[in-house]
C-alpha cells in the first residue's frame, strides 16, 4: 500500500510542487519516496512521485518508482498472487532482482502487456510509462479498492490517490460541488457513487476495471479490463454451491495472508469479519489478533458474541470503546484527511479502530466487506428474495413463513415491514433514500433526484446485490476504508473481493441465497465447522455502527454553540432544522441520526475547503 501522483502534460513541475505534494503523500508511504522525471517527447512530460509503505520484499531494491523492461511504474495496492504469476515469468525465461510484488507487475506489463491484468489477483492503481514512445497507461482494480483521482487544465493531465495531492502538483484549490453536498444530505451515501460528481468540481476517479491510455501526443483512450457478470448455474445443487463458496474464500484468504509484515483483523459479531478470521486462525494457523469497537446502544452491541468467539477461537483481541471526548475536534481532522463529508459515523468508529490497530504495530488491517453484496446480508434481501421465488408456490410459501417468523420482528425500515413490497411492485426503493423528501424540506434549497439503478441481465435480487457492489454501498466503503487506514499509515485488505470468489458466488442459482429465514445461507454452512456456531446462528445484522448521540455530546452548551454557529453550512441547511434535531429527545431514528452527522461532514467541509 503506498501513495501515487503524477502528471502528464507539456508543463514541467516545479520543485516546490513535488516537495509539496510529496509532505502530503507521507502517511500513505512513510517508508520512502520516489521522483521520475523525464521528457517523454518533444513537447510531453511526465512528472511520477510515489510514497511507500513497506509491505512485500522490505529492502529498499523494491522502492519506486520501479524501472524495468523499458517501463517506469508507480503502484499503490498488493497483488497477491504475485508468486504464482512470478512462477510464470520465470518459466518463461524471466531473471527478479527483489521479491517484491511491484517488480513482477513491471514485468508482467513488459512480457505480457495489459493482457497481464487477466492473470492478476489484486488491488492497484498504477501509473505505467512506457520509455519506448512515452505513453502512459493508469489503471485501477477490479473492485475499486484502491483510489485514483484525475484532472486537467489546459496542459495536460494530472492523477493522484487523493485529491489533496492534485491540489498540490497543479497549484490549484478546486471550487466545492454544492449539488453533491445536497444530495448527500438529502440521499445519503448510497447516492455517492451514481453519478460520475464527487465533492469537488473539476476532479473525477478512474473507474473500478477502468484503464485510461494517453499518448505523447496527449490523445487519450479509455477501456475496461473485465466486465462482472452474473451467470447463474441453474443445475448447481446447494451441496455445490457450499463446496465452491468455501473453497474460493478460503483461497482469498490464503492469499491475503501474504505478507511480510503481521495482520490485525476488523472483528464484529457478525459472520463476515468471522468467516475471514477463523479461517485464519483455524485453517491457517494464523496468530489472529482482532479489533472491535464497542458501545453500548442495544441496536449495535455485540460484545457478548464477540467474547464468545474470542474464547472458542483462542484469539488476542483488543476492545476499542466509544468515546465522546474531542469528537468534534477530531471529526475535523477525519475531513481534512478525507477531502470530503465523513460518509456515517461508523467510519468515524472504523478511523478510532484504525488508531488502536496502528497503536498495536500493525502496518494491515482485514476486513469482511462485499459479503453482504455476494451473499445476500441485508434486511431488503429477504424481500427481493420472495420476488426472485415468486413463480415457485412452495418455496415461496415457506420462505413467507420464514420471514414472518425470523425477520419480521427484528427489520425496522418501515417499506421493508411489507415482505412482498417486491413483489407487488418491482420497482420500489422507497427504501434506499428513505425520508428524503423530509431531509429535503430542512435545506436552503430543496433538491430532489429520483433512485437510479443500473439494469443488468438477471433477477431483482442479483441486479440489487450488483448494484450495491458496484455503485451503491461498498465503493463508499472502500473509499472511507482507504483513507481511514492510510491516515495510520496501514493497509487495508477485503478478502470478499475477489474475482474467483466473485464469479463463483455468480454461478450460485439465486434459490439458494437465502434459506430458513438466514440469508447469507449459503456462507453460513460453507463456514460450518470453521466459524463458532453463536455466529452462524445469529440472524441479526451487526458490524460496525453507532447512534450519533454516543459521540456528540448535545448537552453540552459549547457544542451546541459551535454547531449552530454562523458558517457556509448554513447557506445550504436551515438552521432551525438542525436545533430541532438537537432538541428533540431521546435517541433518533436511525435516518435522523445520520442525517445530523451528515450535518456534521458538510460544515466541516465547507469551512475547510469553501474559502
Amino acid at each position: 500500500m503506498c501513495g501515487i501522483a503524477g502528471y502528464h502534460g507539456t508543463r514541467v513541475i516545479g520543485d516546490e510542487a513535488v516537495r509539496t505534494c510529496l509532505e502530503r503523500m507521507r502517511r500513505r508511504g512513510p517508508d520512502a519516496a520516489g521522483v521520475y522525471r523525464a521528457a517523454v517527447s518533444p513537447r510531453m512530460n511526465l512528472c511520477l512521485l510515489h510514497s511507500r509503505l513497506a509491505i512485500i520484499d522490505l529492502d529498499e531494491r523494491a522502492n519506486q518508482p520501479f524501472s524495468v523492461d523499458g517501463l517506469v511504474l508507480a503502484v499503490n495496492g498488493e497483488i497477491y498472487n504475485y508468486l504464482e504469476v512470478r512462477a510464470a515469468l520465470e518459466a518463461e525465461g524471466r531473471a527478479f532482482r527483489t521479491r517484491s510484488d511491484t517488480e513482477v507487475l513491471a514485468r508482467a506489463l513488459g512480457a505480457w502487456g495489459l493482457d497481464a491484468l487477466d492473470r492478476l489477483e489484486g488491488m492497484w492503481a498504477f501509473a505505467v510509462l512506457d520509455r519506448r514512445d512515452g505513453t502512459l497507461v493508469l489503471s485501477r482494480d477490479r473492485f475499486g479498492e484502491k483510489p485514483l483521482y484525475l484532472c486537467r487544465d489546459d496542459t495536460g493531465l494530472y492523477f493522484a490517490s487523493e485529491v489533496k495531492f492534485l491540489e498540490a502538483l497543479c497549484g490549484r484549490r478546486f471550487p466545492v460541488n454544492r449539488e453533491h453536498l445536497r444530495r448527500f444530505l438529502v440521499n445519503g451515501y448510497k447516492s455517492l457513487y451514481k453519478t460520475p460528481a464527487g465533492f469537488f468540481l473539476g476532479v473525477e476517479e478512474l473507474p473500478a476495471a477502468g484503464l485510461l491510455t494517453r499518448y505523447a501526443d496527449g490523445r487519450e483512450e479509455r477501456a475496461r479490463y473485465w466486465m462482472p457478470r452474473i451467470e447463474p448455474d441453474e443445475g448447481m445443487s446447494r451441496a455445490e454451491a457450499v463446496t465452491g463458496a468455501r473453497d474460493a474464500l478460503l483461497e482469498a484468504v490464503r492469499l491475503r495472508l501474504r505478507a511480510d509484515v503481521p495482520l490485525a483483523f476488523c472483528m464484529s459479531g457478525g459472520v463476515d469479519s468471522n468467516s475471514l478470521i477463523s479461517i485464519a486462525r483455524t485453517v491457517f494457523d494464523y496468530d489472529v489478533h482482532g479489533f472491535t469497537i464497542v458501545n453500548t446502544d442495544e441496536r449495535y452491541a455485540e460484545w457478548d458474541s464477540v467474547s464468545r468467539a474470542v474464547d472458542e477461537l483462542g484469539i488476542r483481541h483488543t476492545a476499542v470503546p466509544v468515546r465522546t471526548d474531542d469528537f468534534l475536534p477530531l471529526l475535523r481532522e477525519l475531513v481534512r484527511q478525507h477531502d470530503a463529508p465523513v460518509y456515517t459515523i461508523t467510519y468515524y468508529a472504523h478511523w478510532l479502530l484504525m488508531s488502536a490497530v496502528a497503536a498495536n504495530g500493525y502496518r494491515i488491517a482485514v476486513s469482511g466487506t462485499g459479503a453482504d453484496e455476494l451473499f445476500s446480508g441485508y434486511y431488503d434481501h429477504h424481500a427481493l428474495y420472495l420476488h426472485a421465488v415468486r413463480d415457485d408456490p412452495a418455496l415461496f410459501a415457506e420462505s413467507l413463513r420464514n420471514w414472518r417468523r425470523h425477520v419480521e420482528p427484528i427489520v425496522r425500515n418501515p417499506v421493508l415491514r411489507d415482505p412482498e413490497v417486491f413483489v407487488k411492485n418491482p420497482g420500489e426503493r422507497g427504501h434506499i433514500y428513505l425520508d428524503a423528501a423530509n431531509f429535503s424540506a430542512r435545506l436552503r434549497e430543496p433538491f430532489e433526484e429520483p433512485f437510479t439503478e443500473v439494469s443488468h441481465d438477471t433477477d431483482l435480487l442479483r441486479m440489487r446485490m450488483l448494484n450495491e457492489l458496484f455503485h451503491e454501498a461498498v465503493p463508499v466503503i472502500l473509499h472511507e476504508d482507504d483513507l481511514n487506514a492510510m491516515y495510520f499509515s496501514i493497509e487495508n485488505r477485503s478478502p470478499f473481493l475477489d474475482r474467483g470468489l466473485f464469479e463463483m458466488c455468480g454461478r450460485i442459482p439465486t434459490r439458494h441465497l437465502i434459506r430458513d429465514g438466514f440469508n447469507k445461507s449459503v456462507l453460513r454452512d460453507a463456514m460450518r465447522g470453521i466459524v463458532p456456531d453463536h455466529i452462524l446462528d445469529d440472524r441479526r445484522k451487526v458490524g460496525f455502527n453507532a447512534p450519533v448521540f454516543s459521540f456528540l455530546d448535545r448537552d453540552d452548551p459549547e457544542v451546541r454553540a459551535e454547531l449552530l454557529a454562523d458558517g457556509p453550512v448554513f447557506d445550504v441547511v436551515r438552521r432551525e432544522a438542525v436545533a430541532e434535531l438537537l432538541d428533540r429527545p431521546g435517541a433518533l431514528p436511525n435516518s435522523e441520526s445520520k442525517f445530523l452527522f451528515a450535518f456534521l461532514g458538510v460544515k466541516m467541509f465547507l469551512e475547510e475547503y469553501a474559502s
